[in-house]
């Protein structure tokens, strides 16, 4: 029983392949995400250290000068309260932290895109990509005082709209949101099924 209320309430949450753009997710304020990760994403982020000493590795020896560059954004125990970025638009930049396959790029960053973040009536949270061929979307949940969870989908390419999450394994995404500076987030995700070992996403608010 427990099983098959989890799975339907997967399918509310990231909506159903025909509808027509992301839908925010009508889960309860405070919800645990626990109950809503699948076992793998679940595995991922309990195993998020290992994975990212392992990806900083491999891009410190490609690039070292542009990993340090980024001060506080590659330092995996960097993490103040208020977790969760505020509402509204955002700057966002994407980066990617060791290979998964031979003849891969260890270091790869990418210019800003927009992100956002937005919330529905009931105050669940979250966090869109809105422009690239790469566009993770989920939402936001509360965890603790010094970092919340992310689980969403990636859209690819010119997809209008995302598989709903768990449907597809390669497209899920789970990762750990937390802030580093006054303005400052990021979004590290684990062992994502394309190119790298760990992706990191950083937000900051638009100007």
């Amino acid at each position: 029983m427990r099983r098959t209320i989890a799975l339907a309430l997967v399918a509310a949450l990231f909506g159903c392949g025909n509808s027509a753009a992301p839908r925010l997710i009508p889960v309860a304020a405070g919800s645990d995400w626990r109950r809503v990760a699948t076992p793998s994403d679940r595995e991922r982020l309990r195993a998020w250290r290992q994975t990212w000493q392992r990806a900083l590795a491999a891009a410190r020896r490609a690039a070292p000068e542009a990993v340090a560059a980024q001060g506080a954004l590659f330092d995996y125990d960097r993490a103040l309260d208020q977790p969760i970025p505020p509402l509204g638009s955002y700057n966002c930049r994407v980066y990617k932290l060791g290979a998964r396959q031979p003849g891969q790029l260890d270091y790869v960053d990418y210019p800003a895109f927009a992100c956002r973040v937005a919330a529905d009536e009931g105050g669940t949270v979250r966090l869109e990509k809105l422009t690239g061929s790469q566009r993770p979307t989920g939402v936001i949940f509360a965890d603790n005082g010094l970092r919340a969870v992310f689980l969403g989908v990636m859209i690819l390419g010119d997809e209008a709209r995302p598989y709903p999450y768990g449907r597809e394994p390669a497209r899920d995404l789970a990762g750990w949101v937390e802030r580093i500076g006054p303005a400052r987030w990021r979004v590290a995700l684990p062992q994502p099924a394309f190119e790298s070992l760990l992706d990191v996403v950083e937000l900051v608010p638009a100007r």
